[in-house]
């Protein structure tokens, strides 16, 4: 009998296939749980698979009374009620860094598309305005990223990599974080500082209570009428309303996004500005990333079942 595997994330057939061939997965696609399964079924489920962003605690886990261990699948465990899951002694584990390359690669294509607007280039293109020379106030020289200061705002696996990619850009790369890290980029001490400073704001920090609506009216006023914000963490970290009205009145000249903050819904007015560039929550979704992301749930799942420590385990909350 293979071990029972609760999904309550929403997650595509192709993406499952690998943890069927190993495990018994009871799909709720992202529905509550007890409104697809009875209590019987539920009984002996000792692992849950979720998306790391997707809120999960204590009504779930009241609901599984064998729960041992919530595997998130990607980097992000946001969601998850860690300290609800210590006092039940449920263990938490992650992919960390089996995105992180895919994630840096999407937020340099977002940066590259919004600085060198490259979306209005392409319908002006597919219009017809380039063969009729029409003008086009979009297609006015941009400002390009050859000695541009970049603010980096946290410097994980995932920041590094940004950081990487945008200094071979001929830029000047700069980062804040909680703390100093061994990086060959100038540490700033504080966010509203790093804000001030740069020309790009990247934001790559983890989510969490303690950063959420971290990026604000007054930061994005720091961040000034020439300055863009791409964000690749979560849509949490910035406030929403804040930055469509930055976009409105030309607080900041542009934001490349590919998180919201309630996906998957991206607010309309977002869609209506020329200077802002979506994409929908796809920086981890390559192949490669998958795979990688698909290994590191497969390793914590078979080490709970076989009764051994998570390989790649979060860490539980102090105090």
């Amino acid at each position: 009998m293979a071990d029972k595997v609760l999904v309550t994330s929403r997650f595509g057939r192709s993406m499952l296939g690998r943890f069927a061939e190993r495990f018994e997965l009871l799909e709720t696609a992202g529905k509550p749980a007890d409104q697809v399964f009875g209590a019987a079924e539920l009984a002996d489920v000792r692992a849950l698979l979720t998306m790391g962003g997707q809120p999960l605690g204590r009504e779930t886990f009241d609901i599984l009374p064998a729960l041992g261990a919530v595997v998130c699948y990607g980097t992000g465990y946001d969601g998850v009620d860690l300290k609800a899951a210590a006092e039940r002694g449920i263990v938490v584990g992650n992919s960390p860094a089996a995105n992180a390359s895919a994630v840096a690669d999407l937020a340099l294509a977002l940066l590259l598309a919004l600085m060198r607007r490259v979306l209005p280039a392409d319908a002006y293109v597919r219009a017809g305005g380039w063969y009729g020379a029409r003008p086009s106030p979009m297609l006015k020289p941009p400002r390009g990223l050859t000695g541009a200061k970049v603010g980096v705002y946290g410097i994980g696996e995932i920041g590094r990599k940004i950081a990487a990619r945008v200094a071979g850009f001929e830029t000047e790369v700069a980062y804040h974080s909680r703390s100093r890290h061994d990086v060959p980029y100038a540490y700033i001490g504080s966010l509203a500082e790093l804000v001030a400073w740069c020309d790009v704001l990247l934001v790559a920090v983890r989510a969490g209570p303690d950063t959420e609506n971290i990026i604000d009216a007054g930061m994005l006023r720091r961040l000034g009428s020439n300055g863009v914000l791409v964000n690749i963490s979560r849509g949490s970290v910035i406030d929403q309303p804040a930055l469509i009205a930055a976009l409105a009145d030309g607080t900041i000249a542009g934001a490349g996004l590919d998180v919201y903050a309630q996906e998957p819904y991206a607010p309309d007015a977002l869609a209506e500005f020329p200077n802002v560039v979506l994409t929908p929550h796809i920086g981890g979704h390559t192949q490669e990333a998958h795979v990688a992301m698909q290994d590191c749930v497969i390793a914590n799942l078979a080490a709970y079942f076989e009764g051994r420590p998570l390989p790649y385990p979060v860490e539980a909350p102090q105090g």
